[in-house]
This record gives C-alpha cells, sequence and structure tokens, in this order.
C-alpha cells in the first residue's frame, strides 16, 4: 500500500502537483514564447509557425512584426481550433502589427481573457504595435503584453517617437504593477542594452539600436526593479543573440544583435522556470524567446 501511495504521490509531482500528508496543491506552468516573425503570413507558408507550434506548444504566443490584416490570413491564423487568436494590425498595408495566441486548454473555465491594443498616450497608435491580454484567474491578474517597439531610423521625428514610446510604456508596466496585477512583457525592444548583448559593439556605439538614449532608457527598466528575465539568468553569457541581418547572411556568422527580451517584476523571477532563445527555429531574422514560469 505504501508502495502504491508513492507512486501515486511521484504521478502527482510530475504533472506539475505538490502533494503532502494534509493537502494537494496545483501548480500552473505557462510556457510563453516571443518572436518577431517578420511576416506572418510568409513563416506560415514556409510551415515554420506551424513548427514552432508543433515543438513547442505554447501556452500564450506573442508576435511582432504580422505585416498584415486578419481579412488578409488563412483559418490557420484566425480559426485555429487550438487556440484564441488576437492581433493588432497596422493601418498601413503590409506594416508593423501585433498578436496574442492563448491555447484553449491553458485556460480553465472561470478565467477571463480580455484583449488590448494601446499603451496610453504613446505615439504611433495606427501601427499595431501592441498587444495586450489581462487575464485573471483564481483573482490574480496577470497581463501579457507583445510589443514591437520603433526602430526610430526614419527621420527625427521617428527617433523622438521611439523615446517618448518607450517612456510610456515604461509608465504603463509600472501603472499596471501598481494595481497588484502580475505583468510580463515580450517583444522586439529594438535596442542592445549593453556590448555583450550584439556581436560588434564597437562599430555600432552611438548608433540607432546601440544608442546611449536607448540604452539608458534600459537602465531606467531595471532601476524600477524590472527584470531582463534572459539577462538575469545569464549573466555572463555571450554570442547569444535573437536578430541578425539576413542581407549579409549575418546569422551563418553569429553576428548578431540581441534586441527580443521578457521583461518581469524582480519578484516574479522566483516563479520562472527556464527562459532560452530557440535559435534553431528558422523562417525569420528574429528567433524566438521561450519562457517557463508559475502561475
Amino acid at each position: 500500500m505504501e508502495c502504491l501511495y508513492s507512486v501515486h504521490a511521484l504521478l502527482l509531482y510530475l504533472r506539475g502537483v505538490y502533494y503532502n500528508q494534509y493537502t494537494i496543491f496545483y501548480k500552473t506552468m505557462m510556457k510563453i514564447i516571443t518572436w518577431n516573425v517578420n511576416g506572418i503570413r510568409a513563416v506560415e507558408r514556409k510551415k515554420e509557425l506551424q513548427k514552432l507550434i508543433d515543438v513547442y506548444a505554447p501556452d500564450v504566443l506573442c508576435v511582432q512584426e504580422i505585416k498584415g490584416k486578419v481579412e488578409q490570413f488563412s483559418t490557420y491564423l484566425t480559426e485555429n481550433d487550438a487556440y484564441e487568436q488576437h492581433y493588432h494590425s497596422a493601418e498601413k498595408p503590409g506594416y508593423a502589427g501585433t498578436g496574442m495566441w492563448i491555447r484553449r486548454d491553458f485556460l480553465h473555465d472561470d478565467d477571463t481573457v480580455v484583449f488590448h491594443t494601446h499603451v496610453p498616450h504613446a505615439p504611433n497608435a495606427d501601427e499595431g504595435r501592441v498587444s495586450h491580454i489581462t487575464l485573471t484567474r483564481d483573482g490574480a491578474v496577470y497581463d501579457i503584453l507583445s510589443i514591437y517597439f520603433p526602430n526610430g531610423g526614419k527621420s527625427e521625428k521617428a527617433w523622438d517617437e521611439k523615446l517618448e514610446f518607450f517612456d510610456c510604456v515604461l509608465a504603463y508596466m509600472n501603472d499596471l504593477r501598481a494595481k497588484g496585477h502580475t505583468v510580463i512583457v515580450g517583444g522586439d525592444m529594438n535596442v542592445a542594452h549593453t556590448e555583450s548583448d550584439l556581436a560588434r559593439p564597437k562599430e555600432n556605439d552611438g548608433k540607432i539600436g546601440f544608442h546611449p538614449r536607448e540604452r539608458a532608457w534600459m537602465d531606467r527598466v531595471l532601476e524600477n526593479d524590472w527584470v531582463d528575465v534572459w539577462r538575469h539568468n545569464n549573466p555572463h553569457v555571450t554570442d547569444v543573440y535573437s536578430w541578425w541581418d539576413m542581407i549579409t547572411r549575418a546569422r551563418e556568422r553569429n553576428v548578431g544583435w540581441r534586441i527580443d527580451y521578457f521583461f518581469a517584476d524582480t519578484a516574479f523571477v522566483t516563479q520562472i522556470d527556464e527562459v532560452r532563445y530557440l535559435d534553431e527555429q528558422m523562417g525569420s531574422d528574429h528567433c524566438p524567446l521561450l519562457m517557463c514560469c508559475d502561475v
């Protein structure tokens, strides 16, 4: 009888359940992937999106640079049996845009999911740069955001708007946290924070994407008790990147930039079990970033 009891306890543990002699405590693991797909129809056409879903089966998928409108998308992208799918397209055809998928099997019967599409006061509101899900479960509120930050290199106005967008996002993160919500931000931030985050820092010092004012914003994010989750878990690791220039075939030489991130509150770090770049995943000039956490 004791042997059967032990086997039962082990099986419960392996299913993510903690067991003691008085109570069973259920633990839910949430697997989130963020990926700048550089055109969601193209990555679907290459079967690379399907490959990602089949291999990793994320509970939440954050996508950026979808480059299209919902009416242009296939049923796989809009009426998927396994996922609720939400998009925020740019008004300009074939440009920017974001989206979020949430696995139907991940949701409990009494969960509520609300989809939002803006950061208060942020510029570029017509470019579909923000997709945001608020998940309420057992009284806890989780805000998960998929954000495609502006590049800022087109003009002086675009540069100023990028810096303004940065500030608005940080203020919004702080506001959501102040409400007692758990906040997770995933996306293409379009900035490498430190010299360890790009292959050629000296050549790019002061340029868009590695400019002191962009990097200073990243400093402020950390000063506000947010964490760059991957770097927090890998403080001394180098030569890990998430974007490579396609024209120069930089990925073959691993001459890249780490500009795709997950941000989370400092207090949430203990609930994060894994975070890694899926650099074997093809289909885009970016690779996905995966994070597993307890909710």
